[in-house]
């Protein structure tokens, strides 16, 4: 008896050691991990066996990362009662969430060895670049299509010095210092320290930024920012205090507590008096917001199974010189459907009380995130909106181009080539200022396009866009967010 319990022991070794080999990048096609036929084993194992516990964990590659911060990403713990599959969904759920933290090119999470019921685990992370002072050169308008229309030009530029510095301490913290010049004088600072305390659910950010302009965007007209240099500019200052709060593994929590001040010139009053409220030229208000997101995906800059999902609210001002609620949400669904073949849905949401708000309340879909793809050209002001997104995505390539660097870590670069099809549905509601066409009416749009997904999270969009305006034409985006 004891011999065949320790030959199935020895079996389901070596089936568990084969299935937690998983490379590090996000999964493209059926996977090993992902499709186990659970019934079968549950019944063979399950039934037959006791459960193991988790006894060392063991980290290699791990230059700079801490451990316990690698460990803060996994399902499971040293001393954890586990039976083999869920060992195994555990080493898939830990690699993607190590890869979601940003720190690493590559993850794999395996069994080292066992003893007795005691099985020991093995992780090996390939770390990324964390420190990059650069140069910085940028196009400071909405998106490439909006640069070429308001014409190619270094005075609309913006270059100076980036520090960006991931994992300082290696505990996942960052820090940001700008110092930009050109069309914007800018410096901005932040700090932010996730893992604060010993638990490792507490943190904070802490930042600032003072922005000045020459020029200013002081107007929506025909559906097209209206920008002028002759209007005085404007001035804005931004401190701002969080607090942060991650009690397991995909939830994530956030208090801010903000303060702002903006300036703009009398001849932008002149031009339009609800750019500020009350036809003031200079505000200072505190803001205080809370944020709720929760992510259960595989890859997050580019996700193509799980859901993803974010609620916030937020107070700008306390008086009437600014007084604005808002509640926002988001959720993203992406699953497998075909081999090689994704599915993905987007819904947003955002309102915003009272609904008569100052020119720079009212700025929705063009900015950020919310845009229908096809509408890049234009700018659509309102306080309450929705946005619906669908997707189907077929990878075509997946390769590796070798650098020739003598670098562990960074010998090749991965990319990932998918043709989609698309198509968005939005609408935008604007009760106070309805002279612009695109407001108070559905909008949709649709199309195809290629994505590119590269190095270091960079996801390279090529659109080509269909409206409603009977209008076409092909769209870039660079680390776009859907």
């Amino acid at each position: 008896m004891w011999m065949a319990k320790k030959y199935n022991l020895i079996i389901a070794s070596l089936f568990v050691c084969w299935l937690g080999k998983v490379n590090g990048q996000p999964k493209t096609s059926d996977s090993a991990a992902s499709h186990i036929s659970e019934p079968a084993l549950d019944s063979s194992v399950k039934r037959n066996s006791s459960p193991f516990i988790i006894g060392d964990i063991f980290v290699e590659g791990n230059k700079k990362t801490k451990p316990y911060i690698i460990e803060r990403e996994l399902p499971f713990h040293r001393g954890d009662s586990v039976y083999l599959p869920d060992l195994v969904k555990g080493f898939e759920v830990g690699r993607q969430q190590l890869m979601n933290t940003t720190l690493f090119n590559e993850v794999i999470i395996s069994v080292k060895a066992f003893r007795g019921y005691m099985v020991d685990v093995f992780i090996e992370v390939k770390e990324r670049w964390y420190l990059f002072p650069i140069p910085y050169v940028k196009a400071i308008d909405r998106n490439l299509q909006e640069f070429l229309k308001q014409g190619i030009g270094v005075d609309r530029l913006n270059y100076g010095f980036k520090l960006n510095w991931n994992n300082v301490t290696g505990r996942n913290d960052k820090l940001r210092l700008w110092l930009i010049t050109g069309y914007t004088q800018q410096i901005q600072f932040l700090y932010e320290q996730p893992y604060a305390d010993k638990s490792l659910k507490h943190g904070y950010k802490i930042g600032f930024l003072y922005s000045s302009n020459k020029e200013i965007n002081y107007n929506t007209i025909d559906n097209e920012q209206r920008f002028s240099d002759t209007m005085g500019g404007t001035n804005r200052w931004y401190a701002h205090l969080d607090y942060t709060y991650r009690p397991g593994l995909r939830t994530f929590n956030a208090v801010r507590l903000g303060f702002v001040r903006e300036e703009v010139g009398d001849m932008v009053l002149e031009a339009n008096p609800k750019y500020f409220s009350h036809n003031k030229n200079r505000i200072l208000y505190p803001e205080l917001s809370y944020v709720i997101s929760h992510f259960n995906v595989d890859y997050r800059p580019y996700p193509l199974t799980g859901w993803m999902g974010e609620a916030s609210f937020l107070k700008k001002g306390i008086n009437k010189e600014m007084n604005m609620w808002q509640l926002a949400g988001k959720m993203t669904k992406s699953s497998l459907f075909a081999r090689k073949a994704w599915y993905a849905w987007q819904a947003q949401g955002v309102l915003r009380y009272p609904f008569d708000q100052p020119f720079i309340n009212q700025r929705m879909f063009g900015y950020g995130d919310m845009y229908l793809r096809g509408l890049e050209n234009y700018v659509i002001d309102a306080t309450a909106s929705f946005l619906v997104r669908q997707t189907v995505r077929r990878e075509l390539f997946n390769f590796k181009v070798p650098t020739h660097l003598k670098s562990r870590s960074h010998s090749h670069i991965p990319f990932r080539i998918y043709a989609k099809a698309y198509a968005d549905l939005g609408y935008a509601h604007n009760p106070t200022n309805p002279e612009n066409s695109l407001t108070n009416r559905m909008l949709y749009t649709g199309g195809a396009g290629i994505d590119v997904v590269t190095f270091y999270d960079l996801v390279i969009r090529f659109d080509y866009s269909f409206n409603q305006l009977g209008e076409n034409g092909v769209f870039l985006r660079i680390k776009g967010d859907f």
